[in-house]
């Protein structure tokens, strides 16, 4: 599987996408681009809960 994500589909406007076959290592991946770009240090349920709602399972090609 892999597992994609769009961060507009979180932030407006935001260009940058992620995917990761590890739903743990593009969830990390998120938070360190959370806190570069968009100033988001603390990954509170309520922003976990819109970025896990977010993410796309894909079938492995």
């Amino acid at each position: 599987m892999i597992f994609r994500l769009a961060c507009g589909d979180v932030m407006p406007g935001c260009a940058s996408s992620f995917e990761n076959t590890d739903k743990n290592a593009l969830l990390a991946s998120v938070a360190s681009h959370a806190a570069a770009d968009h100033g988001i240090t603390e990954i509170t349920p309520e922003v976990f809960a819109a970025v896990d709602g977010a993410i796309v399972v894909a079938l492995a090609a």
